[in-house]
């Protein structure tokens, strides 16, 4: 989950023009998945060579009782990493007002938790703000896609977790939204693992995997309102995650099968399975003169 949502970030970022450290992040839940995509994010970060404090302070997290905050009681450890220098506030609505986000990103599952307010919020804020309703299924989404593209007239950029059809604007563009679907990383990532023999996997993995999956993002694609490639091509995306994670387990020691392939490519390929059978009949063959009789 983390992986692919960092990669419809990175994605988004060739829409904004500008980089990972020029935006600041408001998460609607503090759970597992806000969790993990926060810790990719800041990983990201510090790649762009933002130290680890300053990245944190861009992440701002919202759970049941408000904003995570310094001094607030009963915060366990992962919350504490993420709570901010600033006073207590209760709803989302009001965060994000005081914040001024270019990101919100919802994991609740809390359906309708991005008002009408505040998508005009975001939308009055920046000329393209990022909007991720991430949370299944449909029924829990943060909004729909039609609601985010109308409210802030299409300059939204929108991702969901669950499936949403394209939306057709009073302007005549339509938008094709992107799923965040967690089938674009899995695949990828066991083949290479498998692969190499790979014991331990550490986050690096899932953060180069966000990069590929970015990567592969054309700027038709872009244009359409996706931040994933199509479904359809799934088998050649994940062809090239295989061969990154790959090269990155021989790099840095994490391979145990040896030899290293010279070619990666070709072995990556001599391993993923085809439903194509084998034929054993004859090309060609011709029937006994004495069959051709007819009886």
């Amino acid at each position: 989950t983390a992986s692919v949502a960092v990669a419809g970030i990175l994605a988004a970022l060739r829409i904004t023009k500008n980089k990972l450290s020029n935006h600041v992040f408001v998460f609607q839940g503090a759970g597992e998945a806000a969790m993990g995509i926060a810790h990719l994010l800041v990983m990201a970060l510090e790649k762009e060579g933002v130290p680890k404090a300053e990245a944190t302070k861009k992440i701002w997290m919202v759970d049941s009782k408000g904003l995570i905050v310094k001094g607030r009681s009963h915060l366990n450890h992962e919350k504490e990493m993420f709570a901010q220098d600033h006073p207590e506030v209760k709803s989302l609505e009001e965060v994000v007002r005081l914040v001024k986000p270019t990101a919100i990103i919802g994991v609740a599952a809390i359906a309708g938790a991005f008002t009408e307010q505040i998508l005009k919020d975001m939308a009055s804020f920046h000329e393209r703000p990022i909007i991720f309703a991430l949370s299944n299924p449909t029924s829990k989404a943060e909004c729909t896609a039609e609601k985010c593209y109308q409210v802030t007239e299409g300059r939204g950029i929108f991702a969901s977790g669950s499936p949403f059809k394209s939306v057709t604007l009073d302007d005549g563009r339509t938008l094709i939204p992107g799923q965040g679907n967690n089938a674009y990383v899995f695949p990828g990532v066991a083949l290479g693992i498998i692969a190499g023999g790979i014991r331990h996997i550490p986050d690096e993995i899932f953060l180069l995997t966000a990069e590929q999956i970015a990567q592969e993002v054309s700027e038709q694609h872009l244009s359409q309102g996706r931040l994933y490639p199509p479904l359809s091509t799934i088998r050649d995306v994940s062809l090239r995650i295989a061969i990154k994670v790959l090269d990155f387990a021989y790099k840095h020691n994490l391979a145990s099968n040896y030899p290293e392939p010279k070619d990666k490519e070709a072995f990556i390929r001599s391993l993923v399975y085809t439903p194509d059978y084998d034929s054993f009949t004859l090309d060609n063959y011709t029937w006994p003169k004495e069959a051709m009789n007819i009886q």
